[in-house]
């Protein structure tokens, strides 16, 4: 009745907002209850992290279904990533401002307004394919098989990981950066992502038009990622602060690249899946992706804590030792790079492009003629 994927929107969506409000509304003090604060916090970030995990599984299954070729999913990828550009900047700068002015709970709780008014606005303009209303008797176990033995799959979410884990870097490491290696107020770190984006989201049209309807996916990314690394190289050797916010410019131009083609390349793989299967699995790629990229950030605290120790940082000293400023340079600078050519290299191995890419095109379309 309600569909495959928009039910998550439409049923998650507010639960959702309602549960980020209530991270912000704790009824517990954590001097007076420290156990009720841990086990209220424990049991909310749970439900709020499952319930964001249902609403954009959803979310990101309905691109390919809603959007069937190339140029639509690269169209619609700028648009997207530029309302979330923008969402996150001002997710970064309002809430100090608004808790100065109204407290945590009731800054949450209009930031959650925002996001219910944002949700359901969109929601009339949603549907899925008709001939795939009543695709779902796919086994899990064997869904799993077909997943994780499937190359594309692999070696596109790989790369999408080694991704994550180089841009985790640089955001873990930038604030150290500036404090240990430039000298320089700890607080630029947010000019500094702020230029980053905001160049991210004024090139995302100019990757779309220029680069990426010119190529494909798989050459846009690898472009994408190449351009990440001449921009974070020359970091290691920063004499100051203004030559920072050059490099920014040029990583913003990458991860523009990066975010445009990011959830594309995945629907690549959802269409050659459907040709295999017969079965569209949007929400088991998109979901399972997901999981994958969110353990990049355990690697990114692995690296920074077997790295950093073997320049004499302990978060112990009040004073660190000067060697710190030449470890940090290489934590921002070395791991990022070898992430970003571990992309490069697993999107080499990108099975879907070229003639195989357009022959999954052209049986898909046939798969949609017959059924409509």
């Amino acid at each position: 009745r309600w569909g495959r994927r928009i039910p998550y929107i439409l049923f998650g969506g507010l639960p959702y907002a309602v549960v980020f409000a209530l991270l912000f509304t704790v009824p517990f003090d954590g001097k007076d209850n420290p156990v009720g604060l841990l086990v209220y916090f424990g049991a909310a970030i749970i439900v709020w992290e499952s319930l964001y995990t249902a609403l954009a599984t959803g979310y990101y299954g309905l691109l390919p279904e809603m959007f069937g070729t190339y140029q639509e999913r690269t169209d619609v990828a700028a648009k997207m990533n530029i309302f979330q550009t923008v969402a996150l900047v001002l997710g970064a700068a309002l809430p100090p401002l608004l808790a100065d002015l109204l407290g945590w709970g009731l800054m949450a709780t209009i930031l959650a307004v925002i996001s219910i008014i944002a949700i359901y606005a969109g929601y009339p303009a949603l549907f899925e394919r008709q001939d795939l209303k009543t695709d779902t008797s796919f086994p899990f176990r064997q869904a799993l098989k077909y997943t994780f033995l499937n190359r594309s799959y692999l070696t596109a979410t790989g790369a999408q990981a080694m991704r994550f884990f180089a841009t985790g870097t640089l955001q873990t490491g930038i604030l150290f950066y500036l404090k240990y290696s430039l000298k320089a107020d700890e607080g630029l770190a947010t000019v500094i992502l702020g230029i980053a984006f905001l160049v991210a989201m004024f090139s995302l049209y100019p990757w779309r038009n220029w680069v990426a309807n010119k190529l494909d996916s798989r050459r846009t990314l690898m472009l994408a990622n190449a351009v990440m690394i001449l921009g974070i190289v020359p970091m290691g050797f920063s004499p100051h602060i203004y030559f920072t916010y050059a490099a920014a410019i040029v990583l913003g131009i990458g991860l523009g690249g990066l975010v445009l083609i990011g959830d594309v390349i995945m629907t690549e793989v959802v269409d050659e899946d459907e040709v295999k299967t017969g079965h569209q699995r949007a929400g088991m790629y998109f979901g399972m992706s997901g999981f994958i990229i969110t353990l990049s950030g355990l690697l990114v605290s692995s690296v920074f804590g077997l790295l950093m120790p073997a320049f004499g940082y302990d978060t112990l000293l009040e004073t660190q030792p000067a060697t710190v400023d030449l470890g940090f340079r290489i934590f921002l600078t070395v791991p990022t790079s070898i992430g970003f050519l571990l992309a490069i290299f697993l999107l080499w191995l990108y099975p879907l492009h070229g003639k195989r890419l357009k022959d999954i095109r052209e049986k898909l379309d046939e798969k949609k003629i017959t059924a409509g």
